[in-house]
């Protein structure tokens, strides 16, 4: 699963399947936690990530919604800055 981007711990990646894949959402990795987000809601759809982590993955998703949703129609990976201060 290709990384898009990693800050403060927390590793982004993104998964392509066929469409059955659907929504279109990143795969968050924490410690021993694992998250689910969907890109449009910024919901985490599957996980147990604490809930500051999330927070910061939220903040994350909608500072690069739209490069988010480009990759997913794409199925191109282009890494991307991570959260900062």
């Amino acid at each position: 699963m290709p990384e898009v981007t990693r800050f403060y711990g927390i590793i982004i990646k993104m998964f392509f399947k066929p469409k059955e894949h659907e929504p279109a959402h990143i795969h968050a990795l924490y410690d021993d936690y694992v998250g689910l987000f969907d890109i449009n809601t910024f919901e985490m759809m599957e996980g147990d990530m604490p809930n500051r982590a999330q927070k910061m993955i939220k903040e994350w998703l909608m500072l690069h919604r739209d490069e988010l949703q480009n990759m997913w129609n794409t199925q191109k990976i282009v890494k991307l800055p991570p959260l900062q201060d």
